[in-house]
């Protein structure tokens, strides 16, 4: 009895302490600012109403009102999502998830509906936007659910913890905001993971370690925000094989070079270096950066001269290099930059400076070392500096190399392959015929006899394919003896494939293929039309010659008027190449019509269009001091 009383007596004071914080945690127990001591252990307590997936990550236990009706499952599993992020929820001093009750999730403040995009009929959670509600929680697995949600914004909240592994379910997730928390631990990787991603923002959070190579292969991504975290080491190497249009990796532990791989970033609008501890010279291939206007590599231990070709960038507006140990003489191209309003290159330890500088809308540059402006440092501080030569492949940086066209068109080179068919010797046996069957081809198939006629058909190389094609398919190759299949046509000639073997090497041309299977082969006449694979021209010559051939047949006057209508014929489209495309080669002939093999595979479209400005951006972030201008979407400041 005893021990049964003592349970139920802590139990009590369980649920009494807990009901306590549940009333008066708005009133500081749970309010703005640090996460005391009773706090944390608050939260301890409270592990006793969540579960651990299988992946060990915290979920809540939610249970359905049977009572409650739902649209659609879609809207239920919605309804389950929220709610357990409801019970995840410590602190929301603004009461933004107050109405979070009952079935209707499309009236929640904060979700938004629309019509699914695979079934419009159907009404599913597509946004969440909970933007500065200052909402003190974490993140629960459930929101996995959300399998429609395209938008969700949370920043500038006090959410903390880990990014749900279940987020990987979210595939047509394109914008995730989750700046201006308390999230921590290792990029969460789970972002890669989604396929439609365009814009994150993870800047102003407590992440840390290393930031991994694959965010910047990622070709969805338009903008970057990773700045103010706890990264620390050097920016991968291919961090130019970004497509984004934004990317700023300000406060955070980088060091090493700056990649020279920037110079591949066409698509590159702004980018924002500053204070990341990078420490190598200025690589030239910035000045590739053609469409940049804003470019901030300040507060860094950059060293040598300002490159030359920043005088390429014509579209820059903001240039800042500020705080670094540059040297030498200011470029005069840089400041004749047509579109310049902003050059800020103070404290650094630059010895000329060209008066087009003192030209521009806004120009610092105190404490250098210039002789005739003031505000500059003592030459006690520039001579250790200016005397120094730096030599910017001591940084051993990786040079820069240009990304590989994806123009896999190459392969209709291969077909070239195709000539090896060599094997016309094989043409001579007439019993390949026999695979005429294909009557149509026939008159395609009298380019064998081209083969017998070598002396006078020096393009016969590529006729000989012809007799490795026996199955007529290949046929199509020799067009260019296109023209003695006229003969052919005569049925007459038909009977003559017994005579055929006087004439070895033509006996196998025109009746051959039909005299087997094709008795029609009068007919086959026509499909010469049908050979348009084989529109190699250069055969006109040997119809002339095959002339005579025919003439053994007893039909050999009607096989002159036809060798010159074989030439027009030739005028198919498909391109001389074709000629060796030969169906029968073993190596597919990648100009052949059958190759529509995705030869050339398309390019990465990195066409992402810039994330839409959205209601999430209207409250600034903390301020940086000195930058007077601000980051593309969310809060204005970076």
């Amino acid at each position: 009895m005893k021990i049964s009383s003592c349970i139920c007596c802590w139990w009590f004071c369980f649920l009494f302490l807990l009901a306590f914080l549940c009333l008066y945690g708005e009133a500081g127990v749970l309010g703005d600012g640090p996460l005391t001591d009773f706090q944390v252990g608050f939260v301890k307590k409270r592990q006793l109403l969540y579960y651990l997936d299988e992946f060990g990550d915290r979920g809540e236990n939610v249970s359905v009102d049977p009572s409650l009706h739902f649209e659609n499952p879609r809207l239920r599993s919605a309804y389950i999502a929220l709610q357990a992020w409801k019970e995840a929820i410590l602190s929301d001093p603004l009461n933004l998830t107050e109405d979070w009750v009952g079935s209707d999730v499309c009236n929640y403040t904060g979700v938004f509906c629309a019509p699914a995009l695979d079934d419009p009929a159907v009404r599913t959670v597509a946004g969440i936007d909970l933007n500065h509600g200052n909402i003190a929680g974490y993140l629960p697995e459930e929101l996995g659910l959300l399998v429609d949600l395209g938008i969700f914004h949370i920043n500038s909240n006090r959410f903390c913890g880990k990014i749900p592994r279940k987020f990987e379910n979210l595939k047509i997730l394109f914008e995730l905001d989750l700046s201006n928390n308390r999230f921590a631990g290792k990029f969460p990787r789970v972002v890669l993971s989604l396929p439609q991603l365009m814009y994150l923002d993870i800047r102003y959070n407590e992440f840390e370690g290393s930031v991994p190579p694959e965010l910047f292969d990622k070709p969805t991504l338009d903008a970057i925000f990773i700045n103010h975290n706890g990264f620390v080491s050097e920016i991968p190497d291919n961090f130019g094989n970004s497509p984004v249009s934004v990317i700023v990796t300000a406060g955070n532990g980088f060091h090493g070079c700056v990649p020279a791989s920037v110079g591949n970033m066409s698509r590159l609008n702004e980018i924002i270096l500053m204070n990341s501890g990078l420490r190598s010279c200025l690589p030239p291939e910035i000045g590739l950066l053609k469409n940049v206007t804003v470019f901030d590599a300040s507060y860094n231990n950059l060293v040598g001269p300002l490159p030359e070709t920043i005088g390429g960038m014509v579209n820059l507006e903001q240039l800042n290099v500020a705080h670094n140990y540059l040297t030498g003489m200011i470029p005069a191209i840089v400041c004749e930059l047509p579109n310049l309003e902003n050059f800020t290159f103070s404290y650094n330890f630059f010895t000329g400076e060209p008066p087009a500088c003192l030209d521009l809308e806004t120009v610092d540059d105190r404490r250098n070392c210039l002789p005739a402006r003031p505000k500059q440092r003592p030459p006690a501080q520039c001579s250790p500096i200016v005397s120094k030569q730096f030599h910017c492949g001591a940084f051993k940086c990786k040079p820069f190399t240009r990304p590989l066209p994806p123009p896999i068109p190459s392969p209709p080179p291969p077909s070239p392959p195709p000539p090896v068919y060599s094997p016309p010797p094989p043409s001579p046996p007439p019993p390949v015929p026999s695979p005429p069957p294909p009557s149509p081809p026939p008159p395609v198939y009298s380019p064998p006899p081209p083969s017998p006629p070598p002396p006078v058909y020096s393009p016969p190389p590529p006729s000989p394919p012809p007799p490795v094609p026996s199955p007529p398919p290949p046929s199509p190759p020799p067009p260019p003896v296109y023209s003695p299949p006229p003969p052919s046509p005569p049925p007459p000639i038909y009977p003559p494939p017994p005579p055929s073997p006087p004439p070895p090497v033509y006996s196998p041309p025109p009746p051959s293929p039909p005299p087997p299977v094709n008795s029609p082969p009068p007919p086959s006449p026509p499909p010469p039309v049908n050979s348009p694979p084989p529109p190699p021209p250069v055969y006109s010559p040997p119809p002339p010659v095959y002339s005579p051939p025919p003439p053994p047949p007893s039909p050999p006057p009607p096989v002159p008027s036809p060798p010159p209508s074989p030439p027009p014929i030739y005028l198919y489209q498909s391109p001389p190449p074709p000629l060796p495309c030969i169906e029968p080669p073993p190596p597919p002939p990648p100009l052949c019509k059958p190759p529509p093999s995705p030869s050339p595979p398309p390019p990465y479209l990195y066409y992402s269009p810039p994330p839409p400005p959205s209601p999430v951006f209207q409250g600034p972030l903390p301020p940086v001091i000195g930058v007077s201008y601000a980051s593309p979407p969310p809060p204005p400041f970076y």
